[in-house]
C-alpha cells in the first residue's frame, strides 16, 4: 500500500509518500518521496510561531511540496491537453471539468489562493493512480495551520478518489521513535505495557500504552510545555528561536568548562508532587527573577543554560522513572522535538540503565524527532491495517474513551 501523508500542525509543512509492505506492526516501509519546508527562519524574528502567519506559509508551500514528493516517488507525469494518457492515470487531472473546479473551491473555501494553485497544478500534471489512502495530521496543533493540511487532504481525496485517515500528531511521534530506517525499515518490536514520554514545543505528557491503539495519558504539564519553556527562557536571555538547540549548545560548553552555577537554587517544579504531572512556568519565572536588572555575559548565558537544562532534565527523568515503576512498563518511548536534546538522551540512557535495566528505551532519529510527515504515514498505515477508529479527536484509550 502506498500512503500519501501531510503534516501542517505547527511551523513545518511536509508531504511524504511511503510504501508499506505487510500489516502493522510487522510491515516494512520504503520512503518513496519526502518533501519538507521549515518556517523557522520566518518565525525566528518574532521569537515564536504566529498561527495565522504559519497558516499562510503552509498554503503557499503545500502544492510545491506535493509536486516534489510525487516527482521523487516517480508518480507524477506532466500532461498536455488533447494528448491521450495511459489508462493508469486519473482522467480528471488533465481535463478538469468545471464541476470539479467548483467542488475544489468549495472544499478549499477558506484557502482560495491554494485552490487556484492546486487547480493550476492539476491542469498540467497527472498523478499515477497508486495511492491507497491519504493520512493527515488532524490534531493537536495550531488550528489555523491544521486547517490547511486537512482541507488539502480532502481536496486530494476528491481528486484521487481515496479515503482520508485523520491522525493524532502525538501517535505519529510515538511511531517515529520506533521506526528504524537504518536497519530494517520497520517498527521496533514493543513489549507491553509501554510508556511514552512526549516532549515538544506544545506538549509534555506521559502516555501509557497497553497495546497498539490503546493509549492513556497518565501525566501532563499543568502549564507550559517543556519545549515552550526552552523557547521562553532563551528569549529572556536574548538567544535565538527555537531555544532548545541554542540552550543545549551553551549548556554543553558550560559543562566542558566546568562553569560554576549562575543560579544555584534552580527549582525542580512538582518533582515531589506525588503524581505524574509537570509544571515549567515556575522555573521560567525563576530564570526571569535571576537575570532581572543584570547584564548577562556570554559566560553567564552558558552557565544559566546548563542550570536550566539540568533542572528540566531531572524533572523529566524522575517523573518517567516513577511512571515506569508504577505501571510496570517494559518499554520506554521518548518522542517529540525536545527528544533531540543530546543531554536528555545521554542522561536518560545512563540513568535508566541503572534504575530500570530491563527496560527497552527508544529515541527517534534526530531528523524524525521534529514534526514530519513520515510519522503521519506510519500512523496512517497502523489505522488502516488494524481497522482502528482514526484519531481525529484523540487517541483511543483502553476504556474506549478519547484521550490526548
Amino acid at each position: 500500500m502506498k500512503i500519501l501523508s501531510i503534516e501542517t500542525s505547527a511551523d513545518e509543512t511536509a508531504v511524504s509518500i511511503i510504501e508499506a509492505t505487510g500489516e502493522f506492526p510487522d510491515a516494512t516501509y520504503e520512503i518513496l518521496g519526502n518533501a519538507l519546508h521549515s518556517q523557522i527562519e520566518l518565525h525566528t524574528q518574532y521569537g515564536g510561531i504566529f498561527p495565522m502567519m504559519a497558516k499562510r506559509e503552509h498554503a503557499k508551500a503545500i502544492v510545491p511540496l506535493l509536486q516534489n514528493a510525487l516527482e521523487e516517488a516517480g508518480m507524477l507525469i506532466k500532461s498536455s491537453p488533447g494528448i491521450e494518457q495511459p489508462p493508469a492515470l486519473p482522467s480528471s487531472s488533465r481535463n478538469l471539468e468545471q464541476s470539479r473546479v467548483e467542488r475544489l473551491h468549495e472544499i478549499l473555501i477558506k484557502e482560495p489562493e491554494l485552490a487556484d494553485t492546486f487547480i493550476t497544478f492539476l491542469e498540467s500534471h497527472d498523478i499515477k493512480d497508486e495511492i491507497g489512502c491519504i493520512a493527515v495530521t488532524s490534531g493537536p496543533g495550531l488550528e489555523p495551520a491544521l486547517w490547511v493540511g486537512v482541507s488539502f487532504a480532502k481536496a486530494l481525496s476528491f481528486i484521487l478518489n481515496v479515503p482520508v485517515v485523520p491522525i493524532n500528531h502525538m501517535e505519529g511521534h510515538i511511531l517515529a521513535s520506533l521506526y528504524d530506517v537504518v536497519q530494517d525499515d520497520a517498527i521496533a518490536e514493543v513489549r507491553f505495557p509501554a510508556l511514552a514520554l512526549l516532549i515538544s514545543g506544545g506538549h509534555t505528557e506521559l502516555v501509557l500504552i497497553k497495546n497498539w491503539g490503546f493509549y492513556e495519558k497518565v501525566g501532563q504539564t499543568k502549564d507550559d510545555a517543556v519545549g515552550e519553556a526552552f523557547d521562553k527562557v532563551a528569549r529572556m536571555m536574548g538567544l535565538p528561536y527555537p531555544g532548545g538547540p541554542e540552550i543545549g549548545r551553551r549548556a554543553k560548553i558550560a559543562r566542558e568548562e566546568k562553569l560554576p552555577p549562575f543560579k544555584k537554587d534552580m527549582p525542580r517544579p512538582m518533582l515531589h508532587s506525588g503524581d505524574l504531572n509537570f509544571s515549567f512556568s515556575g522555573i521560567k519565572t525563576s530564570v526571569r527573577n535571576a537575570i532581572e536588572g543584570k547584564e548577562l555575559t556570554e559566560t553567564n548565558k552558558n552557565a544559566l543554560s546548563r542550570d536550566f537544562e539540568d533542572a528540566v532534565t531531572e524533572v523529566l527523568l524522575k517523573k518517567t522513572q516513577t511512571a515506569l515503576t508504577q505501571y510496570g512498563a517494559q518499554t520506554l518511548i521518548v518522542g517529540g522535538g525536545v527528544s533531540a536534546s543530546s543531554h536528555i538522551r545521554e542522561i536518560f540512557q545512563t540513568e535508566l540503565l541503572h534504575s530500570h535495566p530491563d527496560i527497552e528505551v527508544y529515541f527517534p532519529q534526530p531528523k524524525l524527532s521534529t514534526d514530519n510527515s513520515i510519522m503521519i504515514a506510519l500512523a496512517g498505515h497502523a489505522h488502516v491495517t488494524e481497522g482502528r477508529t482514526a484519531g481525529a479527536v484523540g487517541l483511543i484509550r483502553a476504556d474506549g474513551n478519547k484521550s490526548l
